[in-house]
């Protein structure tokens, strides 16, 4: 039995009894979610589908590089070769023996739905929290914490009820600001809770909701955490996604400032608000957040894609890559280059030495005008301004490639993470990791019969 105690103005969820504790089967190998989303009709088949272990683009983070233990941990959709039956699973690459265990399956979420992949978290005394979101209110959330510092054997469910899109920040010494949408009166609200350990949450605040919702990107720098957000305006709602915001908080949201420091009120509620960076309805173009990141001066830098509409196929190109980067005096927005599918995803890593690198699916792949392609690593030397397309990560391909993931504190030797998988039809979906220069791609093993392996190098 579970009873909610509120102390001044903060929600207190206490137990009678222990948390549950899992001990966690291992995979036979590295087994992504196959998932689609609205039927087209067309050639295109749907609006989006594919290998969508390391969806969507709302979910953060969902890998982290620990220096203690040397390993970076991740958490994807998984599966069972052959199904289509969400696992919350979990693993981790050893930088050291540069091998991969077996990935533990924490949770069966009884659904094809990657909107239910769960995301990561790591607090400083090393323990790993998976934050399992539910798409909607059809099922319930879950917050699970590992036994042991840095160990995927065993889990504690902590907390349970309801949240999507998860962005969980640990602070040290603080601990969490968690970023989170609750689907409420038919649309998407951007909410956050804080909590000292993990367990006990403070009452849902309410960030933002301007007429039926929004989507964000979020990400760290320290004690500021920072949300970039489009929103949803009727009749379509999400697939009349459009506008691009920004706020970040240094005080775990207590007060919310504009990239200049301008303290404002939230929520915000109208889609005219000093948050706004670009008024994109009004030229008719719909806005596909991506990531966020800070420059070397820790000013926001927003990776984003417009499109003409929601529908695949060349009648809605060009489909253009676009960063918006605070100079520390106004938004200055550009475009890079284009791609064939507002689904297709990829991250922005702003580097020590100046460098700005992109890993996204920009090339067409085998399924065009389809989710994702093939991988591309795009670098830039002036902030931004110019692009040089550096190398073709994969090629010839017999599945698109899409969502590439950065890790927090990502290593040289792993440094995005992403699937594949047809387009459509169902098919099986690998995971593949690559490093820094894009000399090589790995893929992680697909079947093991040994508790660790080395991933299979295929290009």
């Amino acid at each position: 039995m579970r009873t909610f105690l509120t102390l001044s103005a903060t929600v207190w969820l206490v137990s009678s009894a222990a948390p549950q504790t899992f001990r966690l089967e291992k995979a036979d190998g590295y087994h992504g979610i196959w998932y689609s989303n609205q039927p087209t009709g067309d050639q295109y088949v749907y609006k989006y589908s594919g290998g969508l272990a390391t969806y969507p683009q709302q979910h953060s983070p969902i890998a982290i590089y620990a220096p203690a233990a040397r390993k970076t941990f991740f958490c994807y959709g998984g599966t069972v070769a052959g199904r289509q039956e969400l696992l919350v699973m979990v693993s981790y690459y050893d930088h050291v023996t540069r091998q991969a265990p077996r990935p533990r399956i924490l949770l069966n979420r009884k659904t094809d739905d990657a909107h239910d992949n769960p995301v990561l978290a790591l607090d400083e005394r090393g323990h790993l929290w998976i934050f399992a979101n539910s798409h909607g209110t059809a099922r319930p959330s879950y917050i699970y914490r590992s036994i042991a510092p840095y160990s995927i054997n065993e889990f504690e469910r902590v907390w349970e009820g309801n949240f999507s899109y998860a962005n969980p920040w640990w602070v040290p010494g603080e601990g969490f600001l968690f970023l989170h949408t609750r689907y409420e009166r038919g649309g998407r609200s951007l909410y956050w809770m804080t909590s000292r350990d993990g367990l006990a949450w403070s009452e849902p605040q309410l960030l933002a909701r301007v007429e039926l919702g929004h989507y964000q990107v979020t990400r760290q720098a320290g004690e500021r955490i920072a949300t970039a957000f489009n929103y949803h305006p009727p009749p379509l709602g999400l697939n009349a996604r459009t506008n691009l915001y920004y706020l970040e908080t240094a005080d775990l949201g207590r007060t919310w400032k504009t990239a200049d420091g301008r303290p404002v009120p939230v929520p915000v509620m109208r889609p005219e608000h000093p948050a706004l960076v670009h008024d994109y309805r009004s030229e008719g173009l719909l806005v596909y957040l991506k990531t966020l990141e800070f420059d070397r001066a820790g000013r926001p830098v927003i990776l984003f894609l417009t499109s003409r509409g929601f529908e695949p196929g060349p009648k809605n190109d060009p489909r253009w890559w676009r960063i918006a980067h605070w100079t520390g005096e106004k938004w200055e927005i550009r475009k890079l280059f284009t791609s064939d599918h507002n689904y297709d995803f990829g991250s922005l890593y702003i580097e020590a030495d100046g460098v700005w690198r992109i890993i996204a699916p920009t090339d067409p792949g085998p399924q065009p005008y389809c989710t994702g392609g093939e991988m591309v690593m795009w670098l830039s030397r002036d902030e931004g301004r110019t692009w040089q397309r550096a190398r073709a990560l994969t090629r010839n391909s017999p599945r698109n490639h899409t969502y590439a993931r950065k890790p927090v504190n990502a290593q040289p030797d792993f440094y995005a993470l992403w699937a594949d998988g047809d387009a459509k039809k169902f098919s099986d979906s690998a995971l593949y990791f690559t490093n820094r220069d894009g000399t090589a791609v790995w893929r992680l093993p697909w079947q093991m019969t040994s508790e660790f392996a080395r991933p299979e190098r295929v290009r």
